[in-house]
């Protein structure tokens, strides 16, 4: 506890500022007060920002500091995509499809299990470059659609997906627009999804370890290509990937301890 107490004087408490679609991890020794969507994992407090966030002062509360965290609007780039038509005006034929993926994976992220299953740093799916990154505005055939929210990696047809950390499958299963999609739980809040699959090594209830291969790379749903597709919801908020491990796997490792997941 020493140890820990000595780490928050040392961190930078008193002023700290964070983008749209990133994600604040901070860590603290006995109690915090915020009004934001949150959660925790040991001592660490993790504040997720949504990507619609505007330019705002929020003061949390942590260990007995008045903490100022500003919230900046990052400028995230577009790109314009041509898919089959279908994929940007679905017929009727799907609509109820399309709605009922959609209230299904709303109902996925609304759950916070108390238990967290992670207990290592994360790691990425999959050993190659990223050819599309989190945020970017998208414009399919011309049309503005929404904005990506994951990170997307180069991978040939087949390649073996990993999962980021330890948790338990909660969908494996064909999409409209994902593709062929795994969802992981890792317990509270924290969820990691993989889209655009070709086949699936594990089935929904099933217990995974991190670094286990989950499923195959491929180009099922709206896609130019075959690719993987990784995003990482907490509390329902979708947030850049690779700045939430960046920020989570150094601050898990000065606060991590045998009694992980003791926290509310």
């Amino acid at each position: 506890m020493k140890i820990l107490l000595w780490l928050l004087a040392a961190w930078p408490l008193l002023a700290a500022t964070i983008s749209n679609g990133q994600t604040f991890i901070v860590p603290y020794s006995q109690s915090y007060k915020l009004y934001m969507p949150h959660t925790t994992i040991d001592h660490l407090l993790i504040i997720p920002i949504p990507y619609q966030a505007k330019p705002t002062t929020r003061w949390l509360r942590i260990d007995g500091k008045a903490v100022k965290l500003q919230i900046k609007r990052k400028r995230y780039p577009k790109e314009h995509l041509s898919v089959a038509p279908s994929k940007v005006h679905p017929p009727k034929s799907v609509l109820k499809r399309i709605a009922a993926e959609f209230k299904e994976a709303k109902r996925i992220y609304a759950h916070t299990i108390p238990k967290s299953y992670i207990t290592k740093p994360f790691i990425l799916p999959i050993k190659s470059v990223i050819t599309d990154p989190f945020g970017v505005a998208r414009l399919f055939n011309g049309k503005l659609s929404s904005y990506h929210s994951g990170t997307d990696f180069r991978a040939t047809m087949g390649s073996p997906v990993r999962a980021i950390n330890d948790g338990v499958v909660v969908l494996a299963k064909m999409r409209y627009y994902a593709g062929g999609s795994v969802i992981i739980d890792h317990g509270r809040g924290i969820y990691s999804c993989y889209y655009h699959l070709s086949h699936f090594k594990v089935e929904p209830g099933e217990r995974v370890k991190r670094g286990q291969i989950i499923a195959l790379s491929g180009q099922s749903g709206r896609v130019t290509g075959p690719h993987l597709h990784l995003s990482i919801k907490i509390k329902g908020i979708s947030v850049d990937p690779i700045q939430f491990i960046d920020a989570f796997n150094p601050a898990f490792k000065t606060v991590s301890s045998p009694h992980l997941g003791s926290k509310p």
